[in-house]
């Protein structure tokens, strides 16, 4: 293996912003009846998501691509102290702001931020620099295993009382994944497990809305009307689209019968409307992006690069997968959004913004070299 800088990987480039521009089309269908009814302009969330995700999304995208990534190593305590920071801010009145039983969001001058989506980018830049470092006793208790939980016990327990259970998730998934990638004991997963298995089951006890989405979940026929309704709405939209869907802006529920069209349901309206083939042509679409990224973590020159990519893989992978799953009725509602692809400016900013250092990582990552009869060539 040999280290060289060379060009970034430009497929994973292009096909990430086939899959954003694909977003911004189907949000602009997905949303046009909802913000018609709240805003009177069809196109009032595809409007915020350009200027609020997609344009702020691209610069950072493109400042991070260019920008040697081990520099991040340096500054990945800072950057976690301030959004440490903005996720207290939630909790001061006046400056955090709601939506439905979420306190998720912070206001300054009219412009909306949710920390929580920043923290699943700077607590990956942290954590991989982190177990870089201490790579050689990570598999201990008092140098890896207790210091860890610390860490990603605070984090997940800012982001509970907002409460955010969809994002705590895909926090500590991915963390896992890469504390598991950088040589933890496997008794000490298995611990976390156990113990975040014995907390799900208080966050129910503590919030019957949690309770009603599992309940959905196992008999979704029980209360139709009710916390059945979001999940038999799903499944009506992903059924009507049959094999070749019903066409573009021809869905029936996104008519105030869908709720979160524009949100966490809008793969439900994306199959109604593009129909099996072209919904599969999606997800293989994903796939793609998901293995390219893992070949650069494969290749990545060093831990951090190899961590840090790892991370952004399994948080991209397991919240899509998650966010179908849930409109298919496989997994209960979580209220995660489909990346890349949902209403949410903070989101798609922060996705972009992981994929432009991992974009960077890519120029970095080792070659491998094989001698033919016409010299070396680069394989």
């Amino acid at each position: 293996m040999e280290k060289i800088v060379h060009k970034p990987d430009y497929t994973l480039v292009i096909l990430v912003f086939i899959l954003v521009l694909f977003g911004l089309i189907m949000l602009s269908s997905a949303s046009s009846v909802l913000g018609y009814e709240k805003f009177d302009d069809s196109y009032w969330f595809v409007k915020h998501q350009l200027v609020n995700g997609f344009l702020p999304g691209i610069i950072f995208f493109f400042i991070l691509s260019t920008v040697d990534y081990r520099i991040w190593k340096k500054f990945s305590p800072a950057l976690l102290l301030i959004s440490i920071v903005l996720l207290l801010l939630v909790f001061i009145p006046g400056i955090g702001t709601s939506y439905g039983k979420a306190k998720s969001w912070i206001n300054f001058f009219g412009f909306s931020l949710q920390p929580a989506e920043i923290v699943k980018l700077t607590f990956l830049l942290y954590l991989s620099a982190w177990l870089e470092k201490r790579r050689e006793r990570v598999h201990t208790f008092a140098y890896g295993f207790l210091p860890f939980i610390i860490y990603l016990g605070f984090i997940l327990l800012l982001i509970m009382f907002q409460p955010d259970t969809g994002t705590m998730f895909i926090i500590f998934i991915s963390s896992l994944t890469v504390y598991f990638v950088a040589g933890a004991k496997i008794k000490h997963l298995l611990c976390i497990c156990l113990c975040s298995l014995v907390g799900f089951f208080v966050l129910i006890k503590f919030a019957p809305y949690r309770l009603g989405r599992l309940t959905a979940f196992f008999n979704p026929n029980a209360d139709p009307q009710g916390i059945g309704y979001h999940i038999n709405q799903a499944l009506l939209a992903v059924g009507s689209g049959g094999w070749f869907g019903l066409g573009l802006g021809h869905s029936k529920q996104k008519f105030q019968y869908l709720p979160e069209v524009a949100g966490d349901s809008i793969f439900a309206i994306i199959a109604g409307e593009l129909g099996f083939i072209l919904t599969i042509g999606l997800i293989i679409l994903f796939l793609i992006i998901f293995i390219r990224i893992l070949k650069i973590a494969r290749n990545s020159s060093d831990m951090f690069g190899q961590f840090f990519t790892i991370g952004i893989a399994c948080w991209l992978a397991v919240q899509f997968f998650v966010n179908i799953s849930a409109m298919l009725g496989i997994m209960p509602l979580t209220g995660l959004p489909l990346p890349f692809v949902s209403y949410g400016g903070t989101a798609l900013l922060a996705a972009m913004a992981g994929l432009g250092i991992v974009i960077n990582i890519s120029k970095f990552t080792e070659v491998r070299l094989r001698v033919s009869n016409y010299g070396v060539r680069k394989r």
